[in-house]
C-alpha cells in the first residue's frame, strides 16, 4: 500500500539499479566519461575563444553545444554518482533541487534541438548563398539566432514546469535516476490531463520543428550541390554538412530511444540507462566529431602540439 504524504519538501530518488559487485565499474565509467565532457567541451569553448581564424559564425554557433553540453550534465552527473554510492533508502533530494534539475534536464534536450537548427541555417546560407554570407551571417545575425535557441527552449521548458509546479504533491518517490517533469507530476493525485497535453504538444512542435528544418535546409543544400559544378563548394558542403547531420542524428536517436522505452514499463532499467546516456553520449561525441572533421581545429591543435615539442636549449 502506498504512503500519501501531502507537498513534502523532501523526495526519494529510486536511482539506478546497481549491485555491490558492478558498483564501482559503473561510477568510474559515469565518472570518466563526465570527466572527458567537462575537459573536450571547455577545452572546444576555450579554444574557439583563443584562436581568431575560429571567430566564424559556424564556430561561434556550435560553441552553444558545448556550454548546453557541461550546464546540462553537471548538473544531473554529479548528483547521480554520489547517489550510486548510497543505498536507495538514502537517495534523498530536496523539492527544489529536484525542479532546479528538472530544468535543466529539459533545458539540455530542448536547447540541443535548437541550436542544431540554427547551425543548419548557418549552413544553408554558407552553401546556397555563399557571396552574401558574410552579409547575413553578421555579428548581429549570430547573436539573434543564439538569443532565440536559448530563449524559445527557456520558454518553452519554463511552461512544462510552470504547469507543474501548480500541482499538490501527495507522493515522494522520483522513479528515475534523476528528476525530470514526468517525475515530478507522476507525484501529484490531481489531474495532469493539461500537463499530459501540453508536454505532448512541446514535444510534436520541437520535433516537427528540429525534422522539418533540417529536411528542408539539407534538400536545398542538395540541390544546389547536385547542379553546381563546383567541385570545392561541393566538398566544403559534404564535410561541414555531414559533420552536422551525424551530431544531430546522434542525439536525436539518442533522444527518441529514451521516449520509446517510456512505452514500456517493463524495460524500466534500459529507459533509465538510456536517459543517462542521452546527456552523455552526444556530450562526449559532439567535440570529438567536431574536432575531427574541422580543419581550422586540426590546424591548430597540431600548431600547439608543435611548439610544446620545441623546447629551449640552455
Amino acid at each position: 500500500m502506498e504512503n500519501y504524504t501531502l507537498n513534502s519538501f523532501t523526495l526519494q530518488l529510486e536511482g539506478i539499479k546497481v549491485t555491490e559487485v558492478s558498483m564501482y565499474p559503473v561510477f568510474f565509467f559515469f565518472f570518466f566519461s563526465y570527466l572527458i565532457i567537462i575537459f573536450a567541451n571547455v577545452g572546444i569553448v576555450v579554444l574557439v575563444f583563443i584562436d581568431t581564424n575560429l571567430h566564424q559564425p559556424m564556430y561561434l554557433l556550435f560553441c552553444n553545444l558545448p556550454v548546453n553540453d557541461i550546464l546540462g550534465n553537471s548538473i544531473m552527473v554529479p548528483r547521480l554518482l554520489t547517489d550510486i554510492l548510497r543505498p536507495p533508502s538514502e537517495r534523498l533530494i530536496s523539492y527544489y533541487e529536484c525542479v532546479v534539475q528538472a530544468f535543466s534536464t529539459h533545458m539540455f534536450g530542448t536547447t540541443s534541438h535548437t541550436v542544431l537548427m540554427i547551425m543548419a541555417f548557418d549552413r544553408y546560407v554558407a552553401i546556397c548563398y555563399p557571396l552574401r554570407y558574410s552579409a547575413i551571417m553578421s555579428n548581429k545575425m549570430v547573436m539573434k539566432l543564439t538569443v532565440s535557441a536559448w530563449g524559445v527552449a527557456f520558454v518553452l521548458v519554463g511552461i512544462l514546469l510552470g504547469l507543474t509546479l501548480r500541482l499538490n504533491r501527495c507522493r515522494t518517490l522520483i522513479t528515475n535516476p534523476f528528476c525530470d517533469n514526468a517525475s515530478l507530476f507522476k507525484l501529484s493525485c490531481e489531474s495532469v490531463f493539461i500537463n499530459n497535453v501540453y508536454g505532448l504538444t512541446f514535444t510534436v512542435v520541437l520535433f516537427t520543428g528540429s525534422i522539418g528544418s533540417m529536411v528542408v535546409t539539407y534538400t536545398k543544400i542538395a540541390v544546389v550541390c547536385l547542379t553546381s559544378k563546383n567541385k570545392s563548394l561541393n566538398s566544403k558542403a559534404l564535410k561541414t554538412c555531414s559533420t552536422h547531420l551525424f551530431v544531430y542524428l546522434v542525439m536525436f536517436l539518442c533522444g527518441m530511444l529514451v521516449i520509446i522505452l517510456h512505452r514500456f514499463p517493463q524495460y524500466s532499467d534500459y529507459r533509465k540507462l538510456s536517459a543517462i546516456l542521452f546527456h552523455i553520449i552526444p556530450g562526449s561525441l559532439n567535440p570529438i566529431i567536431y574536432g575531427v572533421q574541422s580543419k581550422e581545429i586540426r590546424k591548430f591543435l597540431s600548431k600547439l602540439f608543435q611548439s610544446k615539442k620545441v623546447l629551449p636549449s640552455f
